[in-house]
């Protein structure tokens, strides 16, 4: 049940195409710094109220950002692992068809699970605008997510958290939930800037290894095996064991829901920096808060993504885009763990206050 506040929903559309039997939806969360800025995403079980929650999230990301968007979010229910690449397009242009009420003036798309620049180049091109969405192919002026800002983002908070808790980054030990596009490229870059990789996962499982795993060989299993477990060395754990191993941080990078209240003590994590959205629920944060546990949360973290959009979306470069998303994500990280600190709250807690004073600055209907 989608759940209404001071804040939002504004507004919540659901399309059907009868032809071909497309159901879909989009929650503009709260438009009062701007056009919802919000991924498409496609799964057979995406429901308006995980939507919603999501479109929250970006309220706040866009917030911390300091990027002139609302908060928004869409999905499509459809399994594309059963369908043809002509029916996913044939659902795409029918999402977007029906988007038009909305799009671009009111919310501006962008690709999310199983969504990428070529959709994105269908959504553009059917709703009759490059302004409707992010994430375009680059002969459409896109600054595809393949290239990992949301990753590079993650690392940048990551140095900070370090700095903040008096952690050398070179003598630490990290593990990634997940080794998708995020996973991938916030591995890649801890490593490469000294910090060993004891642990990653996947759909299949974990491979962990106390000595470090070498990132170019794992890289390199995952895409000709597809899976990290074929690593050959180490051991292969349960997928969700990625939370007990051994290591200074946690970097989580795909599902959300991944810890409960219930994991709380048997993590031994010195830092969790979350690059998925809503990896654990606000109450969770606050016992790992208690604990002693360094939580920087998923809106502040992950925005590289959409500091990437952003970009695009006012027409400038790659160039531009790694400038930016490494000023914000150092700057806003530093902001809301410095804050935390002195004023002895969680840093989630922090955080959100300074999202929803800047929305409420900007808010002519919100009732808090």
């Amino acid at each position: 049940m989608v759940t209404y506040d001071g804040f939002g929903p504004e507004k919540i559309v659901e399309i059907y195409h009868p032809k071909s039997g497309m159901r879909g939806f989009v929650v503009l969360d709260n438009l009062s710094l701007g056009p919802a800025k919000g991924g498409v995403r496609m799964t057979p079980s995406v429901t308006v109220e995980e939507v919603s929650r999501l479109a929250r999230a970006m309220t706040w990301k866009n917030a911390i950002a300091e990027l002139p968007f609302g908060g928004g979010k869409a999905g499509i229910i459809a399994d594309d692992k059963d369908m043809s690449a002509k029916e996913k397009e044939e659902f795409v242009r029918a999402f977007a068809e029906g988007m038009k009420i909305v799009s671009p003036h009111l919310y501006v798309s962008a690709p999310d699970m199983n969504m990428a620049e070529e959709e994105m180049r269908i959504y553009a091109t059917v709703i009759g605008s490059k302004k409707a969405c992010t994430g375009k192919p680059k002969d459409m002026g896109g600054i595809p997510h393949e290239l990992g800002s949301t990753g590079f983002g993650l690392y940048h908070a990551t140095k900070v958290a370090c700095k903040h808790y008096g952690l050398d980054l070179k003598k630490a030990t990290f593990a990634v939930e997940g080794f998708g596009n995020v996973g991938w490229f916030v591995a890649k870059y801890l490593t490469e800037a000294g910090a060993k990789l004891v642990a990653v996962s996947d759909s299949r499982g974990v491979i962990y290894s106390d000595k470090g795993l070498n990132f170019a060989k794992l890289a390199k299993v995952k895409q000709e095996k597809g899976t990290v477990t074929a690593y050959g060395e180490g051991k292969v754990l349960p997928s969700m064991e990625i939370k007990k191993v051994k290591a200074d941080i946690l970097v989580t990078a795909a599902i959300p829901d991944l810890i409960n209240a219930g994991d709380v003590d048997e993590m031994k994590f010195k830092i969790i920096i979350e690059g998925s959205n809503i990896p654990m629920v606000q109450e969770v944060e606050e016992l790992f808060h208690k604990k002693g546990v360094l939580v920087v949360p998923d809106f502040v973290a992950n925005a590289g993504g959409v500091i990437s959009s952003y970009v695009e979306y006012i027409g400038k470069k790659e160039k531009d885009m790694w400038k930016m998303v490494e000023e914000k994500i150092t700057k806003n990280t530093k902001m809301v763990l410095d804050l935390a600190k002195k004023n002895k709250v969680s840093p989630r807690e922090c955080a959100m206050n300074i999202a929803k004073e800047r929305v409420l600055a900007k808010c002519d209907i919100c009732r808090i």
